[in-house]
Parts: structure tokens; sequence; C-alpha cells
């Protein structure tokens, strides 16, 4: 049987945990040649292992810090060469900012825009000639946060920079349509991740307890089920689809607040 993304070369930013290390691994499982990158050589490490425990392929590149503009375009230039070619870029790799209007610093609200919405531009704007060769596939983690603001968190730079995602991956789909090139955005709700763990769940009193009841699911998402999601619009499945932002979010938007009754 013919796996979906067979032979494709996958540039996967952020491969060291959570949403970034279940792509990669869902890929190479899929048959995608990965190329991932992250600051952290160690976890890094670990999912290349992980990835090549499916029978996949998968390069690990690290310690590369994204928002320099310099690190990112020699990432690109070295992860292209170790196959010859790019098919898709899956722009993962996130360094959010959290503090309320009152609180939140000017160096940490640039610290979000470098973070979060810069290094998606770099990591795309140097892959872009390799993508236009053949028509390939962009994909980006946007968020819920491009569409609504969770109270006691602090969300203005998050919410800020993932808004810009989401509308700059409509450039992408839009300067890309002449060269075949596919743009799409992902936007999940709740994943329990590290990351959610670390700047939400542990700091917020009953945190979990109001996220899920504000969840038309039963449960908060897993990188797994976004990984998952990334798989097909990668694939010659999604082949009309471009230009648009797909929220995979338990019902957490689709309705007044109130969730589950």
């Amino acid at each position: 049987m013919t796996k979906r993304l067979e032979g494709r070369v996958a540039l996967i930013t952020g491969t060291a945990s959570g949403q970034g290390r279940a792509a990669a691994i869902r890929f190479a499982a899929e048959g995608a040649l990965v190329v991932g990158c992250d600051l952290s050589e160690q976890a890094n490490q670990e999912t290349v292992a992980l990835a090549q425990a499916t029978g996949g392929v998968m390069t690990g590149m690290a310690p590369v810090d994204l928002s320099d503009p310099e690190q990112a375009r020699a990432w690109v230039e070295a992860a292209a060469a170790v196959h010859g070619r790019i098919d898709i870029v899956y722009n993962n790799a996130s360094g959010p900012r959290f503090g309320s209007m009152a609180d939140l610093s000017v160096e940490d609200w640039q610290a979000g825009m470098r973070n979060e919405l810069d290094l998606v531009f770099y990591v795309t704007k140097f892959a872009w000639p390799y993508l236009a060769k053949q028509g390939g596939v962009v994909i980006t983690t946007g968020s819920t946060s491009a569409h609504i603001a969770t109270p006691k968190v602090g969300m203005a730079a998050h919410c800020a920079a993932k808004g810009g995602v989401v509308a700059l991956s409509r450039v992408f789909a839009t300067d890309g349509a002449p060269d075949g090139i596919r743009a799409v955005t992902i936007s999940p709700g709740p994943i329990r991740t590290p990351e959610l763990e670390r700047n939400f769940l542990s700091k917020v009193p009953g945190a979990e307890e109001m996220i899920l009841s504000r969840l038309l699911s039963d449960r908060l998402g897993t990188p797994e089920d976004v990984a998952g999601l990334a798989v097909f619009v990668a694939s010659d499945d999604a082949a009309w689809l471009t230009g648009v932002d797909i929220l995979i979010d338990g019902g957490y938007t689709a309705h007044d607040g109130m969730g589950r009754q």
C-alpha cells in the first residue's frame, strides 16, 4: 500500500517536542523524508530516534534559532541539500510570550513577534525557490488565539502574532498559486503539550476544568490529532485546499462559551 507522503521531502520546525515531534513521527511513518530542527539538540535527537523507529526517514538539526534570519537561511539551505529538494514546509516552531496589557514589556512583545511571526516568514521566504520548482505545500501552525482571546492569560503578543500568521499564510497561497504552491494554516485549540502545561495549566487554578467546560469534545486535544490533519493537508487528497485556516479545537470556538451541558 502506497504511503500518503511517499518520497516527499518535508521540512518541519520545532520537532523536539509536542506538535512538532508528533508531526515528524507521523510524516515519517507516511513515507516523507523529514528534516526537522529545534533549539534543543538532545530532545530533537530523541524525536529522530522515534521517527526512525517507525521505519521512516528523519534528519535532525539543532540547535537552530529560526528567529535569526541568517540561521533560518542556513538551515533551509542545509535541509534542502539533504535530499536535493523541498516539497513541504511545516512551520510549527513557536515561542510565545504572555502578559497582560498592564504587564507585558516591550521586550516580550518584540520577542513574541520574532518567535511566532518573523520565523514563519524567514523559513518560508528562504524555502520559496525550492517549493516553486515543483509546486509545494506550506503548512503553518496558527491558533484559535488568532480568533479569540482567553481571559487571565495575557494574550496580546500571542494573539497578534498568530493573527499575523493566519494572514501571512493567505499571502503565501496567493503569491504561490502561479507556481502551484498551496498554503494552509492549521489552528489548534487547547492541545495537551508541554507548552500548555507550562504556560497555562500549571499557572491558572482550575484551568483544565475551565477548558473542558468550553469544549464540545470530552477531552483536550493531542499533538497526534493535529499531526493527522497535517498529513491530510500535505497529501494529494487536499490538492484543492489552499488559502484557508482550519480550526481543530474540539468545538472550542463553535458556540457561545457555554460548552457541553
